[in-house]
């Protein structure tokens, strides 16, 4: 169904091709999986299925793609569109229309179909994906699950023979992933629909694949073979797998069922009293840092960037970082949030879950002044957040939202840390520092628009951690990362909260909750619904358990580095 032969593709300007040899095919009826670190041209090679890559992208494609025997290089997109159905990392440019129904049914409009095809379709895909309460919602006024759950299904309703998904359960929560790739599991055992699809959230999707095809370095040739076979020499890897790795199990496990069944032996090993698992501790006080003005940006950039020229500490080092009381916000119709209690004190690192739409994006924007209570109070370093002049506001919060480019506005890489160096007042080099440290491929010369999902956030988040500001949200941090890519910010993230900074962050990535967070907020329906030590309630919860506390229970292990330091 899907066929590239020796595809080797190079965009203007580039050093080297983007992706190099890639040889593989992809029969009808089967899910494969596109592994890889972040990077390594994932975004390129589903690109290419759609002909998006070379017609959309620009660049020079060598090689041929096929799917159902067209010629990629002779046919474009909208001459593929009633075969390939393609989501990409953002939703947000996929979207045509203003409401969820429009939205559903527009692809089957413009391929000409009957109305009462089309009004049976989108009636089976609101169902299928839990969308029916949101059919009459305007898309701006959705999360960014809910957003993501809108695009999947308005590629699914003209029913292609072929689906593209890149990270289509990046920003979903556990409960809604679920239901997707079931979903596709089913399109793909009852219908014989083949999907090609990249996910950094291996473990999620792993056990659904029939094939997975790994992608190990920039420019490398694609290994095809079954999930157990490239999961043994792939350099991203699920939690599970890592503690099969480490267990000396053999063969790997991919999915907690399979892990549970043997650790019977481990959680003998790790049986009786500990008194450390790994939790980061608790630190001291925030130091203060200088600061000073910052140069004309974009609204929304100066918003989150400038700072003051004030060099005075921001409030009490004793006292709590943030404090809302009883809060509540509206957003037009929807009531998404009420009577919600949240403290941040220094060196505390919080994650909010729950599921989508429950107000987890919206508690940020109030944390940060974007939003006005319609009820209660918010208190951020002493000043209330939407009462505050934005220079003088984020001396005391800075936030990573979920779309990055809203932070971006430079030409090239350098420019934007220039920049950030700039408006914090840091020693030159200083954000380009921390982009290295996230994601050290990403070059001085390229533009934020050409990175990937999982590159841009990691320059937003550079460009944000380089004032320091002792209170930091983030919203999604780990949307298009991959283990190590995450791993490399959860360092970057402990040694902040080490220093005192407060850490507030919005996440459906339950791994990094367990790894990161000292408490866990659960919201459902804008209402906190659990409160406490995030190894209480991720346990607790079977939604929100990480891999290794599901295989190791009743211990009380989270993260296989947890396991390894007790093995020790």
């Amino acid at each position: 169904m899907i066929r590239f032969e020796d595809v080797s593709v190079t965009y203007a300007g580039a050093a080297g091709p983007a992706v190099r040899g890639v040889d593989f095919a992809v029969p009808e009826g089967e899910l494969v999986l596109l592994v890889g670190p972040s990077g390594v041209g994932k975004s390129t090679v589903l690109g290419a299925v759609g002909g998006l890559v070379p017609h959309f992208t620009g660049g020079t494609l060598r090689g041929r793609v096929t799917v159902a025997g067209r010629d990629t290089r002779t046919h474009r997109p909208r001459e593929l569109a009633d075969v390939v159905g393609t989501v990409g990392q953002d939703p947000l440019s996929h979207f045509v229309t203003d409401t969820v129904e429009d939205e559903l049914a527009y692809g089957m409009e413009s391929l000409g179909l009957p109305p009462a095809v089309m009004r049976r379709r989108v009636e089976e895909t609101l169902d299928l994906l839990s969308l029916t309460d949101l059919r009459d919602r305007p898309i701006a006024t959705l999360s960014g699950g809910q957003r993501q759950r809108v695009a999947i299904g308005s590629v699914l309703t003209p029913h292609p023979r072929v689906l593209v998904l890149d990270e289509p359960t990046s920003a979903l929560d556990p409960a809604a992933a679920e239901e997707v790739l079931a979903v596709l599991q089913r399109l793909v055992h009852d219908l014989g629909t083949t999907v090609l699809m990249a996910e950094h959230r291996l473990e999620r999707v792993v056990q659904y694949a029939d094939r997975l095809a790994l992608l190990p370095a920039p420019g490398a040739g694609v290994t095809l073979g079954t999930p157990s076979q490239i999961m043994a020499v792939s350099p991203v890897r699920p939690p599970v797998v890592e503690l099969g790795l480490l267990a000396g199990w053999s063969p790997l496990p991919l999915t907690v069922r399979d892990a549970r069944r043997r650790a019977g032996l481990l959680r003998e090993r790790l049986a009786g009293p500990h008194e450390e698992t790994g939790a980061p501790p608790r630190p001291g006080p925030l130091p203060s840092a200088p600061t000073r003005p910052g140069r004309p940006a974009p609204l929304l950039a100066r918003l989150l960037r400038r700072r003051s020229a004030s060099a005075e500490p921001v409030g009490s080092a004793e006292a709590e970082v943030a404090v809302v009381k009883s809060l509540a916000v509206r957003r037009g119709r929807v009531e998404a949030l009420r009577r919600v209690d949240l403290t941040a004190g220094p060196g505390e690192t919080i994650a909010l879950m729950g599921r989508n739409g429950a107000g987890k994006s919206t508690l940020l924007a109030a944390l940060v002044g974007l939003v006005e209570p319609a009820a209660g109070s918010v208190r951020v370093g002493g000043a209330t957040p939407h009462r505050t002049a934005p220079r003088d506001l984020v001396r005391r919060v800075g936030l990573v939202p979920q779309e990055p480019r809203d932070l971006l506005y430079a030409d090239t890489v350098a420019a934007e840390c220039a920049a950030a160096d700039e408006d914090a007042g840091a020693a030159a080099g200083t954000c380009r520092d921390l982009v290295s440290r996230l994601l050290p491929e990403i070059g001085d010369a390229a533009h934020p628009r050409d990175l990937s999902e999982g590159q841009r956030l990691a320059l937003a988040l550079a460009v944000v951690l380089t004032a320091r500001p002792p209170l930091l949200l983030l919203d999604e941090p780990t949307r298009g990362l991959d283990y190590a890519a995450k791993a490399r910010l959860v360092t970057v993230l402990r040694g902040l909260a080490a220093e005192g900074h407060a850490i507030v962050l919005a996440t459906h990535d339950v791994e990094l909750a367990a790894d990161l967070a000292h408490r866990v907020v659960i919201l459902a329906d804008g209402e906190v619904v659990a409160d406490g030590p995030a190894a209480e309630v991720v346990v607790a919860s079977p939604s929100f358990a990480p891999q290794v506390a599901k295989i190791l229970a009743p211990e009380p292990w989270l993260t296989v580095t947890q396991v390894e330091k007790a093995l020790a």
